[in-house]
């Protein structure tokens, strides 16, 4: 089993309702074909950074789930004519490090660049004016 993850970016114009099922039917698609879902991330309704099928908004979701690489195909497959899936795109993580980096993010662990101090100003420095 490998690791992958799926962003998907669904119609803006969709209920609530229509969301949790379009969802539903995402972790159906995984689990019926051999994957294992470790946890699902809705991110909200963006804006996007361009116009995608007319629309300005999305709203976003994140799976991270393992599977056999053959299920990459089909789901790859049922996104891509699921009109109401406007974007989609599938992540494998493969050495070490990207599955410790898995690990943390699908256990809401945010990933942070290493901390570096900056110089910071001196408290008592007179402004500066022009």
């Amino acid at each position: 089993m490998k690791h992958y993850e799926v962003l998907f970016i669904l119609k803006p114009t969709l209920t609530e309702e229509e969301v949790s099922a379009k969802v539903d039917f995402v972790k159906e698609i995984l689990t019926k074909n051999g994957g294992e879902i470790e946890s699902i991330v809705p991110m909200g309704t963006r804006k996007l950074a361009y116009v995608i099928k007319k629309h300005e908004r999305g709203t976003y979701f994140v799976i991270y789930f393992k599977a056999p690489p053959t299920l990459i195909a089909e789901l790859q497959r049922v996104l891509g004519i699921t009109e109401e899936i406007i974007r989609f795109l599938i992540v494998k993580y493969e050495n070490a490090k990207e599955i410790s980096a898995w690990e943390k993010l699908s256990h809401g662990i945010k990933q942070g660049r290493r901390e570096t101090k900056t110089a910071q100003e001196p408290e008592n420095q007179p402004e500066i004016q022009g």
